[in-house]
């Protein structure tokens, strides 16, 4: 029974450690990416609008 139990433990709890932290280390990578792609529009706007509000046009 204790060899069923270490078994079952080893084959289930090591899995489900790894994937725990695998997906925090992913989660806080793409709260970056996020953060980053929300700058990167909000720079793309900007220079949109002063592109619009130059001479550029005529």
């Amino acid at each position: 029974m204790e060899e069923l139990f270490s078994n079952l433990s080893g084959n289930i709890a090591f899995p489900i450690l790894v994937t725990s932290f695998l997906l925090t280390r992913v989660e806080k990578k793409l709260d970056q990416l996020n953060t980053t792609i929300i700058n990167l529009m909000e720079l793309v706007i900007r220079q949109k609008d002063d592109v619009k509000g130059s001479n550029y046009d005529e």
